[in-house]
């Protein structure tokens, strides 16, 4: 018996199919099979129950299932304290993001942290859709959540940053369609508007003086990928409602100008999240220290040029 087949075997138990088993990961059918009869064999007893149209386990198995989880459990909590004690910065990381996210800048991330540990593999799927952990084969995600949310989710993570918002829209469309001011004035003005899940994000919430402003967009186009929408908005298309995170190398270039400065947006959380604590791995915390590094960077440029000061976007602790 391999270590191997025990992990064949609780996918199977989960997804109740060896085919769909062998698919995520990553081995023939034929070769999922032998590893439980592998097991099978070595505990002299059937594990499953097979039929044409499905496989359920027997009453043996179902007693030794927890069994095995405890002890692949215990193998990982094993390999994670060899690797942290060696500071090994290797193995396989699989990782979901936001589709701005991955194209931009943890494209850019990984890559230099994979020239630098050439151990390291990556597995990364990059959506706006939320990633599920178990069916998508993923070890941790990048998600804007607070504290609170992921304890709900029974998740363990790590807060990566505050995330501040911002309004803003290209010099070009500025200079076609003037400028906003005032709430009122974005009334007058086209929103490149996200959308996700089938709900389009056209309630926007501003504040000012403790006073709460929520204006409905109207707007010409709608998109379910951050990264379009930012693109619009360079383009000159329209105003965008985005993380100061995902516009700031924009801003600072002059590709985007801010807007209506007065009227803060709340603060959201990014948190690098996992199903489990057995699966901080070295290369997990260098991704972690790596992007909190970046995005500190990103936030004292934005200050130092003006473009957002220290009370709108405070820094994490």
């Amino acid at each position: 018996m391999k270590i191997a087949d025990l992990q064949v075997l609780l996918k199977v138990a989960e997804l109740q199919s060896i085919t769909a088993a062998a698919n995520q990961l990553d081995m023939s059918s034929s070769a999922a099979s032998v590893s439980l009869k592998r097991i099978e064999q070595a505990l002299g007893a059937q594990i499953f129950v097979r039929t044409t149209r499905q496989i359920r386990l027997t009453p043996e198995g179902e007693r030794y299932l927890p069994l095995c989880q405890q002890a692949l459990d215990l193998l990982q909590q094993g390999q994670v304290l060899i690797h942290e004690e060696q500071q090994s910065i290797s193995g396989e990381v699989r990782i979901a993001v936001s589709s701005e996210m991955g194209r931009n800048l943890m494209r850019v991330l990984l890559n230099n942290i994979m020239d630098k540990h050439s151990e390291v593999t990556l597995r990364l799927q990059a959506s706006d859709s939320r990633a599920d952990f178990y069916r998508d084969g993923i070890d941790v995600a990048l998600r804007a959540l607070t504290k609170e949310a992921a304890q709900e989710l029974n998740l363990y993570g790590f807060k990566i940053c505050n995330i501040a918002h911002v309004l803003c829209a290209s010099p070009d469309y500025i200079k076609k369609h003037g400028e906003p001011l005032t709430p009122d004035d974005l009334l007058n003005h086209n929103a490149l508007l996200y959308k996700l899940y089938e709900v389009v994000h056209d309630g926007w919430e501003l504040y000012n003086d403790n006073q709460k402003y929520k204006v409905k967009m109207s707007s010409d186009r709608a998109v379910n990928d951050g990264d379009i929408v930012r693109r619009w908005c360079v383009d000159g298309t329209g105003i965008a409602k985005k993380s100061a995170i995902d516009v700031a190398e924009d801003l600072l270039a002059g590709r985007l100008k801010r807007l209506m400065p007065d009227y803060k947006i709340p603060l959201t959380e990014m948190w690098l999240v996992l199903p489990s604590r057995q699966l901080i791995t070295p290369a997990i915390r260098l991704i972690r220290d790596e992007l909190k590094h970046t995005i500190s960077r990103l936030r004292k440029n934005l200050i130092a040029q003006g473009i957002i000061n220290e009370q709108e976007w405070p820094d994490s602790p």
